[in-house]
């Protein structure tokens, strides 16, 4: 799926770290202002998305760097949030360790796990959710498809 101009999209550059996240609210609040008319029950889905695929990356992209403060300092990750004639969407970009998963094969843990859910959550929320490895980087593609305008 082609990227969003820039003149259309919102994008964030933050350390790939937890704390980051607190930076993630005001760029979906900035899209919403920009695009009002995306109802609430699309925005929660793919702000439930965002949050899980986020702390997906950061847990797992970077498990190798956790030992060495240097290293994690080295880490990014960019996402960029816009709106489209398909849907809502957010494309998360990393340049951590590459995610070996097949998301057709994810599924939702039993409930005594302690943790497993956030993709399954991700995939129950999103119309569509992709992954691929491009020129060493991670890139992951979240859309929400909205209703039309009436």
């Amino acid at each position: 799926m082609p990227e969003p101009s820039a003149t259309e999209a919102i994008r964030v550059s933050v350390p790939a770290g937890l704390p980051s996240l607190d930076l993630v609210y005001p760029a979906l609040e900035q899209l919403w202002e920009a695009h009002d008319g995306v109802p609430l029950r699309e925005r929660m889905r793919l702000e439930t998305a965002v949050v899980e695929i986020f702390v997906n990356i950061v847990q797992h992209a970077y498990r190798a760097d956790r030992a060495d403060p240097a290293e994690q300092d080295a880490r990014r990750l960019d996402l960029v949030l816009a709106a489209s004639d398909a849907g809502i969407e957010a494309t998360f970009s990393d340049n951590g360790e590459p995610a070996e998963i097949d998301l057709s094969q994810v599924t939702m843990p039993d409930t005594e796990s302690e943790s497993g859910r956030g993709l399954a959550m991700a995939l129950a929320a999103l119309d569509d959710l992709s992954y691929e490895r491009i020129g060493g980087r991670n890139r992951w593609h979240l859309l929400v498809r909205t209703p039309p305008a009436a």
